[in-house]
């Protein structure tokens, strides 16, 4: 059998040692190019769906869900936050601009300033205690709802991150692109071996998903969450599914935010450059 670093260096998608590593464009071309030809016939956007979009039946369950979205009364909880003023007058649009529709398309993004990856939620935070204001919590609750509010703003838009020409930019990029790649914890796992090699397949029942459209429904609802939640709320953010999937191979998960995760999602987004955003989105 064919190891995961095999198969993604037969598509191109690693350099070896002797190989010049590609920049960020030719990895897009190439992560694309790969899913399109594991999964012929498929619209670029219907990756976005994940696994709904791979096995009809579930696509009906998914269909029929969405018509009546649990998520719902989360965005509206969103809504109201972003509507609510501080207690010095001023609001989440004082930081972000008086249109929520504009504010998801911009994230993540490299700052040369402070020479790192910024994320939705990392500048919500910086919004509140620049305001005076206690900072949500990372993973759910208000940081989620607000992320799903702008998410569902956005609808319609395309995801386009951008990775600068600046050395540092680049370096997050592949630190990220490392991570997506790299085998962890107990059971030597990497993303890319659920999400790239096996995408398609079923484990425990479980369809597994395309790496390919990830993230254009974050933050997600989850059957799963809501069960362990006390008033039903299944939303979460990136970083949270990012934590979660790390101890299903047995590692130890980073902080939501950390630089490892922000890193991440650098090149998890970019990757699904060109696909429209959908969020908030229901899964199981």
């Amino acid at each position: 059998m064919r190891t995961i670093a095999t198969l993604l260096l037969s598509a191109g998608l690693v350099a070896s040692a002797s190989q010049t590593l590609a920049g960020p464009k030719e990895d897009l071309e190439k992560f694309r190019a790969y899913f399109e030809q594991k999964f012929p016939g498929m619209q670029l956007d219907d990756f976005g769906n994940g696994a709904y979009a791979l096995d009809a039946s579930k696509r009906l369950q998914w269909e029929s869900m969405e018509e009546f979205p649990p998520y719902e009364e989360f965005v509206d909880k969103g809504r109201e936050i972003w509507e609510k003023p501080f207690k010095n007058g001023k609001s989440f649009a004082d930081c972000f601009g008086k249109d929520p529709s504009k504010v998801r398309v911009r994230y993540p993004h490299w700052d040369s300033k402070t020479q790192q990856v910024v994320t939705l939620e990392g500048d919500i935070n910086k919004c509140l205690k620049e305001n005076g204001e206690k900072p949500f919590k990372w993973k759910k609750g208000p940081i989620a709802w607000l992320s799903a509010f702008f998410g569902y703003e956005a609808r319609g838009q395309k995801i386009n991150v951008k990775i600068p020409d600046d050395p540092k930019a680049l370096e997050a990029y592949e630190k990220g692109k490392h991570f997506f790649y790299a085998k962890r914890g107990q059971l030597n796992m990497a993303c890319a071996d659920c999400h790239v090699k096996y995408a398609g397949h079923f484990i425990r029942g479980n369809l597994l998903s395309p790496a390919l459209g990830h993230v254009t429904h974050f933050p997600v609802y989850r059957a799963k969450w809501a069960k362990k939640s006390k008033n039903g709320d299944g939303l979460g953010t990136l970083h949270r599914r990012y934590g979660g999937c790390n101890k299903q191979v047995r590692a130890r998960p980073f902080k939501a935010q950390s630089e490892e995760y922000r890193d991440l999602e650098f090149f998890h987004q970019y990757m699904s450059n060109g696909l429209t955003i959908n969020a908030p989105g229901y899964r199981e």
